[in-house]
């Protein structure tokens, strides 16, 4: 069996388009709970990745985000 390398795994980037834009990571396992939040200004922007303990993350505000399967603008 070939090892994964968390190195490999998905990345997505994140810009604000209003001040407060809330990025939350979400962790792995039986349970979904809340490990890290960021918060991001107008025009700042973020690289985040999936990870052994980040299964999901959440965007909160006005934000763009990129990922390898395209683009999408979060609502108001």
């Amino acid at each position: 069996m070939e090892e994964y390398h968390w190195s490999q795994s998905d990345y997505i980037v994140v810009k604000a388009l209003e001040n407060g834009v809330t990025i939350i990571g979400l962790t792995r396992g039986r349970d979904t709970k809340s490990h890290h939040s960021e918060k991001l200004d107008r025009g700042e922007v973020m690289v985040a990745q999936f990870t052994e303990f980040t299964s999901a993350i959440k965007i909160r505000g006005r934000a763009q985000v990129y990922t390898r399967h395209g683009y999408v603008e979060t609502g108001d």
